[in-house]
């Protein structure tokens, strides 16, 4: 239906949308970058306050001690050259029973589920009452930085510590649970989300069954690590949801406009969909010196024009598409303001420089922040890709790897999260703020697994230049210290 949907509403012809005009005049920003993020400013309330003798305390805990344990677990790593922890690598396992004992630390009942999961668990007042989850992932990209995932299990460790030191941990009105999630990048076996989606119940059984590159399977690296589960288990391990009363997840922001309007945190407004798709062009092989230009039929030619053409159509969707009388221009100007296109990995075969490919593979990333535009730019792509193979006479075949729908941020919990978060900038900075950022996010979360569940909030940590997915990621002790407040905040709501 929604592909039906779309092409009745958008069809390849071509016309010059108008632009997006910035909501609010922020210097240095240009026109296209604020239309990405939809940066609001909005005046806020001062609803929680804490005292001076408590400033200390939060202090050692939610910054010196939090700080800390993001080194020891950047440690962590199955690479001495570089960080590394992949779904139940030996680094992963250390990770979360390094985790476990903070969770431990911080008066929490833990356990590992059968997915690799860790959790720890507070049941409050009343264990009856529907709980909160919190959480973020313990895995990482190849070569990674230290804060993306980890910031947000820490973080929440280090408020529910305060609170236990504090004595208040009991008083919560109901059960808190942390979840450090055991995939979530899908580097090993190429499929996101693997912890998230088990806890949401939406990962399909079948993935038990997919393989590395080593020819191990779900299954069989749980095994490895004692963990046996079957497709009954997974089943099982679905959460109840009229047991939960929501998620919160906290993450670097991963982009710069957080440093760019220099306030440390940000609310998430929504999380963009994404689609991955494996392109495979197929030509003729030959000898690089004999065969003539104009009687080849070169794959890696023709890859090459797709990418150009995957670069503009992202760069101008409104050159490629259109609109008729059943959506507005809203649809056309949502995509200029936030699609993004990368192609991220690319391989030929044999791979001889004497020798004219015979294949060449190259994956599409396509991100958006509207599913029906996306699933234009899809439909559009593909079709002009299959004629600029058929003009070179080569095969191509496209296949969808990956399909995620845009998240919409609960607007409700989200206000209680802003609300938390305008409190804990005001008392650590000791001023009185009248602004919160509201980004848009274009990079997938857990919270996008977990909004199949129930509903999400999340708060984004400045980041220095945007940098992620890198060595060079980095959060300051102080930004790192204002989540930890902010969690801390949230969860004094629930006292």
């Amino acid at each position: 239906m929604a592909a039906t949907l779309q092409l009745q509403c958008i069809s390849p012809l071509y016309h010059s949308s108008s632009s997006i005009s910035s909501l609010f005049p922020i210097p240095n920003l240009s026109l296209l970058f604020l239309s990405s993020f939809f940066l609001v400013l909005l005046a806020l309330p001062s609803t929680i306050a804490f005292s001076e003798g408590t400033h200390l305390l939060h202090s050692e805990i939610l910054k010196d001690e939090a700080v800390a344990r993001l080194i020891e677990l950047g440690k962590v790593s199955d690479a001495e050259e570089f960080l590394a922890r992949t779904f139940q690598s030996p680094a992963s396992v250390r990770a979360g029973n390094l985790i476990r004992l903070w969770m431990e630390d911080a008066g929490l009942q833990t356990w590992v589920d059968q997915m690799g999961n860790v959790h720890g668990r507070y049941e409050g007042l009343n264990p009856s009452e529907k709980a909160l989850l919190i959480g973020s992932h313990l895995d990482t990209v190849i070569d990674a930085g230290m804060f993306d995932g980890a910031l947000g299990i820490i973080t929440a460790l280090s408020a529910l510590k305060v609170l236990n030191v504090r004595g208040m941990l009991g008083k919560l009105k109901r059960p808190v649970e942390v979840i450090a999630f055991s995939d979530e990048e899908g580097v090993r076996f190429q499929s996101t989300f693997l912890g998230s989606a088990a806890i949401a119940g939406v990962l399909p059984v079948s993935t038990l069954h997919v393989h590395d590159k080593s020819g191990v399977t779900v299954q069989g690296a749980l095994r490895e690590n004692s963990i046996e589960i079957t497709e009954e288990n997974l089943l099982q391990l679905k959460y109840d949801p009229e047991s939960v009363w929501g998620y919160v997840e906290v993450h670097i922001e991963q982009g710069p406009v957080l440093e760019t309007v220099g306030l440390p945190l940000g609310l998430v407004k929504g999380i963009a969909g994404q689609t991955r798709l494996r392109v495979t062009v197929k030509g003729s092989q030959g000898h690089a010196g004999t065969v003539p230009m104009a009687m080849r039929q070169d794959p890696m030619a023709a890859a090459a024009e797709l990418i150009v053409l995957l670069e503009s159509l992202c760069k101008q969707p409104e050159d490629y598409l259109s609109y008729d009388g059943q959506c507005t221009a809203s649809t056309v100007q949502s995509l200029a303001g936030s699609l993004v296109c990368t192609v991220g990995e690319i391989s030929t075969w044999p791979s001889a420089s004497n020798v004219i490919p015979g294949q060449v593979t190259f994956t599409v990333d396509i991100r958006a922040m509207d599913d029906l535009g996306r699933e234009a730019i899809i439909y559009e792509l593909s079709n002009r890709m299959y004629r600029i193979c058929d003009k070179r006479s080569v095969l191509c075949l496209i296949e969808r790897k990956h399909d995620a729908n845009a998240v919409a941020c609960d607007p409700g919990l989200s206000s209680q999260l802003k609300s938390a978060t305008y409190a804990a900038l005001k008392r650590i900075s000791g001023e009185d703020l009248d602004d919160v950022p509201i980004l848009m996010s274009g990079a997938g979360h857990d919270a996008m697994a977990m909004s199949r569940l129930t509903k999400v909030a999340m708060l984004f940590v400045r980041c220095r230049g945007g940098v992620s997915h890198s060595p060079a990621e980095h959060v300051s002790d102080d930004d790192v210290w204002a989540a930890g407040t902010a969690v801390l905040a949230f969860l004094e709501t629930l006292t």
